[in-house]
């Protein structure tokens, strides 16, 4: 059986992964559904020095305190970024990275320097703290602000991630409007070191295409 670390998006907790992991559960897979720090019902650690290593620390920690190894990281939309910076900080403890219509970093990039005008404009609504983005008005209702600082903070890679070899991306089909992932699904298509497939459901697959992520997911494993 596989283990699974899923890495939801900005402003959502680990709970958006809820029928997800009862899924793969049922299958007889381990899976760790995050909530990253300062998020959800993680909201309360919220302060303005929260960033993506901060991130980072919070997958690295549950896979060192459960001597997880051969796991397969998921990350949706942000989680790009958190599973890459992992992979490349622990290789050793990883199988495979599964992207779930997700940014996917080189060294050196941010979220920021990833996304489109729109999505900056987005990033710049701060809440009354000045160092979170709020949610947007169609999240979840349990949705809260994402740490600014973590999608400012560039990625530093040291090489590590260059002995993961399992790299899959499930991109998105079903945007209301052009998808910001198109270009990333299509260089990635073209690169035989990838596994890349469209799924029918907008950018939540999780919620849209659950059958779908489950029989990925479970083949990637």
């Amino acid at each position: 059986m596989a283990t699974y670390i899923l890495i939801p998006g900005m402003c959502h907790g680990g709970w958006c992964y809820e029928e997800l992991t009862a899924r793969l559960r049922a299958r007889g897979h381990q899976v760790h559904p995050l909530t990253l720090t300062g998020i959800a019902e993680r909201a309360h650690l919220l302060h303005g020095t929260v960033n993506l290593d901060t991130h980072l620390h919070d997958v690295t920690a549950v896979l060192e305190a459960e001597h997880l190894t051969d796991v397969v990281l998921v990350g949706h939309s942000y989680g790009g970024m958190v599973i890459t910076g992992v992979a490349d900080r622990v290789p050793e403890r990883v199988a495979a990275l599964v992207y779930l219509d997700a940014v996917v970093p080189d060294d050196g990039d941010s979220c920021w320097k990833l996304v489109s005008e729109r999505e900056r404009q987005w990033y710049a609504d701060v809440d009354d703290t000045g160092c979170a983005v709020r949610p947007l008005p169609f999240f979840d209702a349990r949705a809260t602000a994402h740490p600014l600082a973590s999608l400012m903070q560039p990625l530093r890679l040291s090489g590590g991630l260059e002995r993961i070899r399992r790299r899959v991306y499930a991109y998105a089909t079903g945007w209301d409007g052009p998808s910001p992932f198109t270009s990333t699904y299509e260089r990635l298509r073209e690169d035989p070191s990838w596994s890349t497939h469209a799924l029918d459901g907008g950018h939540n697959l999780m919620r849209d295409a659950p059958q779908a992520l489950l029989d990925l997911l479970t083949a990637t494993a």
